[in-house]
């Protein structure tokens, strides 16, 4: 069994079950090709995609109390986090954390966890307990988009000042000027 496919059956009980056609139902799969539309929200699971185009293999939507649970898993399977970066939908009045796994061996997997929050109560868990490294990319995306890491063991800014009240990447950021 491949790393992809250890990965996809790892993580399936996360999601619903969708039936599989044929003559026996009782085979379920959690696991979409790429969508029709980007006209219709997307609905939490797992996509895989071409690498070739996106970069990834499989790309998966979670809602925050499923985080923990899905970065043990990657974490087990011998993933590290490569990054963590923020997204303002600010048309959906969300923010999403994107989080990039890969591999260090040879069997190529590259993984996108995407989670999203209400803009006005951006919380997320933090998974610096699974991945300590999460500790500076956690801080940072806080710094830049203002989603915030419940339980964090060290939520001071990383690249604002501590007084900073405002996140310079959220899209209705306007700088003000002094002279």
């Amino acid at each position: 069994m491949t790393i992809h496919h250890e990965t996809i059956q790892a993580l399936s009980h996360l999601f619903q079950t969708v039936a599989k056609p044929g003559p026996d139902s009782a085979e379920t799969s959690q696991v979409e090709n790429e969508p029709e539309s980007d006209e219709t929200p997307r609905k939490n699971g797992i996509l895989e995609r071409d690498y070739q185009s996106c970069g990834f293999h499989l790309d998966i939507l979670l809602d925050p109390d499923q985080l923990i649970e899905a970065t043990t898993i990657l974490f087990k399977l011998d993933f590290y986090l490569e990054s963590i970066t923020g997204v303002d939908w600010i048309k959906d009045n969300q923010l999403e954390a994107v989080y990039d796994f890969s591999r260090y061996d040879f069997e190529l997997c590259r993984i996108a966890i995407r989670v999203k929050v209400p803009r006005d109560n951006p919380l997320i868990p933090s998974i610096t307990k699974v991945y300590t490294g999460a500790n500076w990319h956690e801080r940072e995306t806080h710094d830049f988009f203002g989603i915030k890491f419940q339980n964090h063991p060290n939520p001071t800014p990383l690249l604002l000042p501590e007084d900073a009240d405002f996140h310079p990447l959220l899209k209705d950021f306007k700088h003000e000027q002094t002279d």
